[in-house]
């Protein structure tokens, strides 16, 4: 996923979790000091929540958690709400069959019952997901939680044309063939007319897959599989005003502005096992300055930034002078690369795209994303450390952490011999205008470029027009866009909900294309064919390292950084720790305060 948009879950995570490790641990390379020493003022340290909890025990009950944003949400509407940090502030105020383990690190990323008593019961086949709901489980004006109710929240993805925007994964995988037409269609009287879903009884939900899915508990704890009553439906509206199944409800929302949320005074905390609804009030503010936000974080105005993509470079290097022990470094779940359309010529030419990918200076692009701290370890493949199979600077195949870290021109040149360009090329690197980092690796890119003889224009187009400016395969061929700056984090932290939007051929599209280097493989896709079907989670595992090796061996992309960020937490959070679930974010639903006020 792009942009704002972040991860969701995984239930192999440990898999992975040697990889974050080695990965961090060049995290608190910047800013002096011992990285684990409190302050006076009680911040915990450096990269005290960073995988691990700090202040775990001083949360009290009560007071207003106060969160400030440079960016709302993409919606509040959970079939709608696509950005990760939308995906995580919303389990306040909505719960799902399953979710994440309220637990730091990669642990956070495993699956836990919430309204559900247990994980599925999966049939052998692995095509019947059976679930039977907690007692208690209400909705914010007492009535309880049906199955009927998951089942229409469900259905509302289906609703594309007045619901568009949010994950289609459960559309993909319980009606591939785009039968159903949704429920504001729906002929059937109860508007519950989905064949996929079946609800015996109010406790009882059963979910029949066509196709077997490994993954599909996965998408079952994304926001999408939230629970939505007809009754308080109020279609594209909904988003401004969400009915609570969760500890929290609306009480005010002016868009871009505000929210705030209170108590929902029906939820139950023995029905509850993942929520432990510290605050009494939970606000949030948005400013049009992140500057201006990163200020009133410092001040002790707020307590976190919601949106949780780092502090500008002016508050970072503030906060890393004078707070260091109110900051965590985690890896942010993403790769941040550059990918090369095989449409554009020369780039139909695997040797031509490794001529770029070796005349880089991948230190110099490191730099530009914000060093080793702020920007995060050189990139030296396509799998990011949060998802298993993934082995970090392991795998480099390339040498871009290696030998060939500032670019190595000699093997570029050869590539350019390779490929019929022995006296290099003209080419296109399009990148966003609303992302200043962007635009710096798209100007070190073309720095370290001439070097080799290629010269390369960049094209700074809308941020905002992303998906109708180089999700047009037409429009990139037109414009000849050879190199296109983007980064990307996975939905959910597998190989499928990372990469099969990126390499598959099958996701190669008109319009909304994310598989930009148009890769059409055979053995990649028959790699993904494999992981859906395969229950096993080393074999897996396995599988994703293959498709890793098999889309890094195509030259389809030049990784920049396995991305890190630094991020602000309030001296006053308690229980407060990253999580792998959310793709390196603090894990909101059970933040604390030590002085609620």
């Amino acid at each position: 996923m792009t942009t704002q948009r972040t991860s969701g879950r995984r239930k192999q995570a440990m898999a992975a979790a040697a990889v974050v490790a080695a990965l961090l641990t060049t995290a608190a390379c910047g800013g002096g000091g011992n990285d684990n020493e409190g302050s006076k003022d009680g911040a915990a340290g450096f990269n005290a929540a960073n995988n691990k909890v700090a202040q775990a025990s001083l949360a009290k009950k009560g007071g207003t958690l106060k969160f400030a944003g440079a960016q709302d949400a993409d919606s509040w509407d959970t079939t709608r709400g696509y950005y990760g940090f939308m995906w995580n502030f919303a389990r306040y105020y909505s719960r799902q069959l399953v979710t994440n383990k309220t637990e730091p690190g990669a642990a956070g990323a495993e699956i836990t019952p919430d309204l559900a008593t247990s994980t599925a019961k999966i049939s052998p086949d692995g095509k019947t997901y059976t679930y039977t709901l907690r007692d208690g489980i209400t909705w914010e004006d007492g009535k309880p939680i049906t199955s009927k109710d998951i089942k229409y929240g469900i259905e509302r993805v289906w609703a594309q044309d007045v619901l568009s925007g949010g994950p289609v994964y459960l559309k993909d995988m319980l009606d591939p063939k785009g039968e159903y037409q949704g429920p504001y269609k729906d002929k059937s009287a109860d508007k519950l007319g989905l064949k996929a879903i079946e609800t015996p009884d109010d406790k009882t939900i059963v979910f029949k897959l066509p196709q077997a899915n490994s993954d599909f508990e996965e998408v079952l704890a994304l926001v999408s599989a939230s629970p939505v009553r007809q009754d308080k439906d109020t279609k594209s509206k909904y988003g401004l005003r969400p009915f609570s199944s969760g500890p929290y409800k609306f009480e005010s929302y002016d868009p871009g502005k505000s929210l705030t949320l209170v108590r929902n005074t029906e939820w139950k905390q023995d029905s509850d096992p993942v929520r432990k609804a510290y605050p009494d009030k939970i606000t949030v503010n948005f400013f049009t300055n992140a500057n201006d936000l990163d200020q009133r974080l410092i001040k002790g105005d707020f307590h976190l930034d919601i949106n949780q993509t780092g502090m500008s470079p002016q508050g970072r290097t503030a906060a890393l002078k004078q707070h260091k022990g109110n900051l965590d470094n985690p890896v942010s779940g993403y790769i941040r690369y550059a990918v090369f359309p095989q449409s554009v010529k020369p780039f139909d030419n695997i040797e031509c795209r490794k001529a770029v990918i070796y005349g880089a200076d991948h230190v110099s692009l490191q730099t530009a994303r914000g060093g080793p701290v702020a920007g995060g370890d050189i990139g030296t493949n396509m799998l990011p450390p949060s998802v298993p199979g993934a082995e970090g600077q392991k795998y480099d195949p390339y040498e871009l952490a290696g030998a060939d870290k500032n670019g190595n021109v000699a093997k570029a040149k050869e590539a350019l011999k390779a490929c019929g360009q022995p006296n290099g090329f003209k080419t296109t690197i399009a990148v966003r205008n609303n992302k200043p980092a962007e635009v710096a690796t798209a100007e070190s890119l073309q720095a370290s470029l001439k070097k080799v003889g290629i010269t390369a224009d960049i094209e700074q187009y809308d941020g905002s027009q992303t998906t109708g400016i180089i999700g047009s395969p037409a429009n990139v061929k037109k414009k000849g866009f050879g190199i296109i700056i983007m980064g990307w984090g996975p939905d959910f932290p597998t190989v499928q909900g990372f990469g099969l939007p990126l390499w598959d051929s099958k996701y190669i599209l008109d319009s909304g294309n994310s598989n930009y280097a148009l890769i059409n493989d055979k053995a990649i896709d028959g790699l993904f064919d494999s992981y859906v079907k395969e229950l096993d989670d080393a074999k897996k595992t396995q599988i994703a390292t293959d498709i890793n090796h098999k889309v890094m061996e195509g030259g389809y992309y030049l990784p920049f950084v396995f991305e890190k960020f630094i991020n602000w937490r309030s001296s006053d959070l308690a229980n407060v720790y990253t999580t792998d679930g959310y793709s390196g974010m603090y894990d909101f639903i059970n933040l604390g305060l030590k002085s609620p006020k």
